[in-house]
């Protein structure tokens, strides 16, 4: 029967007489893990700021009239051809409300289906801006303020002002920052605005929005919803867009379909919008999983080495043990032990000190114009990085002890004795 009780105190005593052996295990350990750990938060960190940069202004599934073609021609409908093949050239859009058929009810009805957490109307219009001789083409969308903050964060975005300040303005805009900056203009100015139709309405800048996105920045802003309504003259259920956030977006592509066939609109969800952006994202992810194992293998082969070398070292101490009694499994254990304390102080150092990292690059200033409302560097303090960097670690130590202690196992004492 294995006597723990000893073979933990030898394997503490080789530990502490052959210290700068040890010490250099335990680093090799530490600093592996605490590579692996900085280098995953930090790259997951980057990846999640820039999907959150894309997702929180994307909707889930967005509604709206598609303008297209009519499916059917009206040579379609002539009996005499049903059978023939019919070719139509030039086909021209067909004439289309750009507003969604009984969008309140619809929006009622979105409301309470459990698998959205929010639908935000919207209506969208082509305009000009109006400021002393400058004339600028861009969009004005009409928004729920308070829905736009909650679901989509939109108050991230805000640079100058509030979302409260659009909110309670009912002949407030919100002008993009990369606008602002082409009229010289600031919050608390007044700018004038233009439909294709002519009618010119003044507006007071109570805020300016920033995406990051530099070309919607040039040419988007945003105003109350009943302000938009009013600007275009039409009534209050007047809506072009309802956005939708769902409590899964893996769910996205079925609602979508079905809400299509629904209230016969144009359903897209985010993975046919973000088709492209989706890709980006899964090969970022890839590479960043690619090189954090690779860098955790040339750890364990490091440890190996290691405590490869640290076992040669003692194989007179293995000949002694053997000749006063320990089994070759004893011995095992013991060598076992010691790569596994190795591991043990090696893992929790290495967490230790690739958090302490992680906090320092957390805390470096990170400023750019694109996008303002990030001060620092992004990192991830997923703690589940953690627990595969400290099982990493006591798994590549059994590993890296186990082999070499197996060999152990099968010494012949007498010939290390004699030195053959």
């Amino acid at each position: 029967m294995t006597n723990w009780k000893v073979i933990l105190e030898i394997a503490k005593t080789h530990l502490l007489t052959k210290m700068k052996s040890t010490v250099t295990a335990s680093l090799g350990v530490t600093f592996g893990i605490g590579s692996y750990i900085t280098l995953v938060s930090f790259m997951t960190g980057l990846n999640q700021m820039l999907d959150d940069l894309i997702l929180d202004q994307t909707p889930h599934i967005r509604l709206y009239n598609e303008i297209a073609p009519s499916d059917r021609q009206p040579i379609s409908f002539v009996d005499e051809f049903t059978d023939a093949v019919n070719v139509v050239r030039s086909v021209k859009p067909k004439q289309n409300q750009e507003k969604i058929h009984n969008a309140l009810p619809i929006l009622s009805y979105l409301k309470e289906n459990e698998l959205v957490r929010g639908a935000m109307p919207q209506v969208k219009a082509q305009i000009f801006y109006l400021s002393g001789s400058i004339e600028l083409g861009g969009n004005l969308t009409g928004i729920d303020v308070m829905q736009e903050v909650r679901l989509a964060n939109m108050g991230d975005y805000i640079v100058k002002g509030s979302p409260e300040a659009l909110e309670n303005n009912k002949s407030g805009i919100l002008l993009g920052a990369g606008l602002a900056k082409k009229m010289s203009v600031d919050v608390g100015d007044r700018i004038q605005v233009s439909t294709p139709t002519g009618n010119v309405t003044p507006l007071k800048i109570v805020g300016i929005y920033q995406s990051g996105i530099a070309d919607l920045d040039n040419i988007q802003s945003f105003a109350n919803l009943k302000t938009v309504q009013r600007i275009l003259g039409e009534a209050e259920n007047y809506v072009t867009d309802i956005n939708m956030k769902l409590y899964d977006i893996g769910q996205a592509p079925d609602l979508a379909k079905s809400l299509e066939r629904q209230f016969n609109v144009t359903a897209i969800d985010i993975q046919r919008a973000n088709a492209q952006f989706e890709t980006g994202s899964s090969i970022r992810n890839l590479i960043t999983y690619a090189v954090s194992v690779t860098l955790l293998i040339v750890a364990g082969f490091g440890i190996y080495n290691i405590l490869n070398m640290l076992i040669y070292e003692k194989m007179k101490d293995i000949a002694i043990l053997k000749a006063t009694g320990f089994s070759g499994t004893d011995v095992q254990m013991i060598f076992m032990s010691q790569a596994l304390i190795i591991g043990i102080i090696g893992g929790i150092l290495g967490l230790f000190i690739g958090f302490l990292l992680s906090k320092t690059i957390d805390n470096l200033a990170f400023e750019t114009e694109a996008l303002p409302t990030i001060t620092t560097y992004p990192v991830n303090y997923n703690v589940f990085y953690y627990v595969v960097g400290i099982t990493f670690a006591l798994i590549s130590t059994f590993v890296a002890g186990y082999f070499p202690s197996a060999k152990a196992k099968r010494i012949d004492p007498v010939r290390i004795i004699r030195g053959t």
